[in-house]
């Protein structure tokens, strides 16, 4: 199939005049890209990438251990093998073997290794290991990376110059902040004002930098959500939550925020972006050996509706800072479209808790027109040069509750997205970002053979414990060493790992774009504000950590490294959560990777947790690490099996849940796509760089020239978040003109006009609700 099925989607994008959308950041804050200059440690105008390297031992040459790593001269800890060091210039001439650790009781005993720290030092750097190339596509840059070992000391650079540090440098922010680059890992930042987009940083040794190419199978995610940073949600941020009583989801929360104007109204969420997450937390995590973000973001990034009460537009440029401070430090980004118009699962962090109106219900159409424009301007953005080695995954819907939305409705919309999408990238490997869909709380085997064809779809899961109904109160404090964490390791392993080894091969590249250390449920708000079953009182020990004595961390740290092996490829859920204001401490410890770091139940290095669950004798099925062709944008992707086309290929669904018995689908109200489009600006930097520089435009495909979806000038519609108990129109509105809509097949090759249907009952705006339904993160 060469795509010319899906053109269809012509029938809602007709033409683009995309106006130039300005933001609705003051003036005072204009510049949230400005970086003070850096202490450089040497210039250079040009050096090639390094190569990223990785350690190929046998099960016997375990050699990181769990345990604090010094800072050395040479940019590296004295555990991280010869072979993944980086020279003076930041090059690395070893090979990309994946490393294969093997975790053994002895490594869990600190004092075995500060007898014997310089026995193993002595012995790695003697043993010659066996390596292998791998050739890595790179980009050319006029400006790139210099040292990455040094102290930071030395004037600053001439402008318009790249500098760049490793271990030990110093790095001033845009406020004038200064701190200490800490990577015991050999990763290096790059940053350059006259070279903007510049991608050749990396986090470590074993990551490749951004303008290389990241090898799926070989190459691994550790990585970390920014979860409530532009999505909140009450667990993570609960003082602002407490602040506002009757505040249960992010609509409560803004209703309330703007009314209190005293306080600044709606703008202090502003504050809150600006500050929850810093550009050191950025460094910190790529000194922890993170070398992924997984970025929730809402829909009102873009734009709102007039009915919908949330901050419009100004967190944009605060993505914008985040994706440009992952840049500077080599860490990849799977941008994460976290709401959908209407709710996509009725849960806090959907936007607004309640019921499920996105492709359930009678406004089920309409609000999957708006969730459809949005992913496509998206992808319009990410797709430029500018961002797509920065941005490879984007996962388009979080969480959708598939269990009410229906598997052939998901299906036939996801099958819509990827061919709108490659239509505006183009197919194959390097055009424009893979596509993350969620499990729909199915479990990954349900997606076996999904969209056999399709061109680079990723499904992404969510394993917790804490919310699956078990008995979630065994122990985890039952000693140190192998015996620690009770069941909860094991059990990680054995639920997780056979699972995601079997969909590797049954669906194509899987991961887990959230897990936790919540073995059980208890966390301020956890399971929604007002539900006292997260903190009675056999939860008030798991809400302080400073309770928790070497058992516990022991039994915490145990289960984390088995969830790790277990998954493989993850994004723990979350890097931070913010204090309670009534105890100015963090009431979900178990949910704070940063915490964890901090206190040992985090490992310092993430690749220790290989092996951890072949030590706890759990075995299973084992994935070769090699997909199929066209799963990673090889020869057939885009070319989808004619049985899904013949299943799935037609949108709207063939049928609608939600509805009344007896309900007419045809007449179920819609938007018509008239409406300018809300295309996303590309950040302002400073200092400007050379005239030469292309920030570009927010939109990568000129050809995709659709307007936007809006309401049907004259019609009245029912909440667009509170439509599923809501009577079903009885005749097309406008009642002239209106025919019955159009059905197209998505192997159509034909542009159809769409004939736009809506309702002619009273309008009505969301209710403010404090529905307590959330059962899940």
């Amino acid at each position: 199939m060469d795509g010319s099925h899906c053109n269809f989607f012509l029938v809602l994008i007709l033409c683009h005049c995309p106006p130039a959308m300005s933001s609705s950041r003051p003036n005072s804050l204009a510049d949230p890209f400005s970086t003070a200059p850096n202490t450089p440690l040497n210039t250079s105008p040009s050096l090639e990438p390094p190569r990223a390297s990785y350690l190929s031992s046998t099960p016997d040459t375990a050699i990181s251990p769990r345990d604090s790593y010094a800072e050395t001269p040479d940019n590296v800890s004295p555990l991280v093998p010869e072979n993944e060091k980086h020279d003076a210039l930041g090059y690395s001439q070893e090979s990309r073997e994946e490393p294969t650790f093997t975790k053994r009781s002895i490594l869990k005993r600190p004092l075995f290794w500060l007898i014997a720290f310089a026995a193993v030092t002595v012995v790695v750097l003697a043993v010659v290991l066996p390596v292998y190339f791998v050739v890595i596509k790179h980009h050319n840059y006029s400006t790139v990376a210099t040292s990455a070992g040094g102290s930071g000391a030395g004037n600053p650079a001439p402008p318009g110059t790249t500098t760049t540090g490793g271990n030990g440098s110093s790095i001033t922010t845009a406020d004038g902040t200064t701190f200490t680059y800490l990577n015991p890992f050999g990763g290096i930042w790059v940053d350059n004002p006259n070279d903007p987009f510049n991608n050749g940083a990396y986090p470590n040794s074993w990551t490749p930098p951004l303008n290389s190419s990241w090898t799926w199978g070989v190459d691994k995610i550790y990585g970390v959500n920014l979860g409530g940073l532009f999505v909140l949600e009450p667990f993570i941020t609960p003082a602002l939550y407490q602040k506002y009583p009757g505040a249960v989801d992010e609509w409560t929360l803004s209703t309330l925020m703007a009314a209190d104007t005293a306080s600044g109204g709606l703008q202090q969420l502003e504050t809150h972006y600006s500050t929850f997450v810093t550009e050191q937390d950025i460094a910190e995590m790529a000194g922890a050996g993170l070398n992924w973000i997984r970025l929730p973001i809402p829909f009102w990034a873009i734009e709102k509706w007039d009915f919908e009460p949330f901050l419009e537009k100004v967190c944009w440029p605060y993505i914008l800072r985040v994706l440009q401070w992952a840049r500077k430090y080599g860490i990849r980004v799977n941008l994460d479209l976290h709401t959908i118009p209407g709710s996509q699962n009725g849960y806090n962090h959907s936007g607004k808790s309640g019921s499920v109106n996105f492709l359930n219900g009678v406004m089920g159409l309409a609000n999957a027109q708006r969730a459809l424009d949005y992913i496509r301007i998206i992808t319009e953005f990410i797709s430029q040069p500018e961002w797509v080695d920065v941005v490879p995954v984007f996962s388009i819907v979080n969480e959708a509750l598939v269990s009410t939305i229906g598997t052939d409705q998901i299906i036939s919309f996801y099958l819509l997205v990827h061919d709108m999408i490659r239509n505006i990238t183009g197919y194959g490997e390097g055009h424009g970002p893979y596509i993350a869909i969620h499990d729909g709380f199915l479990g990954t085997a349900a997606w076996a053979d999904f969209l056999q064809g399709s061109d680079r779809i990723i499904l992404d899961t969510h394993p917790y414990f804490a919310f699956d109904g078990g008995d979630s109160w065994s122990p985890i404090a039952t000693g140190t060493g192998l015996s620690a964490g009770g069941i909860w390791p094991q059990q990680a392993c054995s639920a997780w790992g056979p699972g995601i080894n079997t969909s590797q091969t049954a669906f194509g590249i899987t991961i887990a774009g959230e897990f936790s250390d919540g073995y059980n449920d208890c966390g301020l708000y956890l399971t929604g504000v007002g539900n006292t079953a997260s903190y009675g009182t056999s939860c008030s020990f798991f809400l302080d950590s400073s309770q928790w004595n070497e058992t516990v961390i022991a039994g915490l740290n145990e289960f984390t490294l088995a969830s790790m092996d277990a998954l493989q490829n993850w994004f723990f859920w979350t890097w931070k959560v913010g204090n309670s204001s009534t105890t100015n401490s963090v009431q979900s410890p178990l949910w704070s990777y940063q915490l964890g770091l901090q206190h040992g139940w985090i490992p310092t290095d993430p690749r220790t947790a290989v092996g951890t669950c072949a030590a706890l004798g759990v075995t299973g099925p084992q994935f070769n690490g090699v997909y199929q062709a066209y799963q990673t944008g090889g020869p057939g992707a885009g070319t989808i099996v004619a049985s899904s086309i013949s299943s799935y290929g037609q949108y709207p669904p063939t049928s609608i849940n939600g509805l009344t018995p007896g309900a007419i689908q045809t007449l179920l109200p819609t938007y018509t796509s008239t409406s300018a489009v809300p295309t996303l600006p590309p950040p302002t930097l400073t200092p400007t760089p050379s005239p030469s520089v292309n920030v570009g435009n927010g939109w990568f495909d000129s050809g995709d020239a659709g307007l936007a979806p809006t309401q049907v000038q004259g019609c009245t519609y029912p909440s667009a978040w509170d439509a599923v108990s809501s009577p079903m129109p009885t005749a097309l509105c406008p009642a002239t003109g209106g025919a019955t809509p159009v059905t197209t097949s998505i192997s159509s090759t034909a542009s159809v006009a769409p004939v736009i249907t809506s309702v002619s009952s009273t309008a009505g705006v969301a209710p403010v609700t404090a529905s307590l339904s959330s059962t899940t993160r």
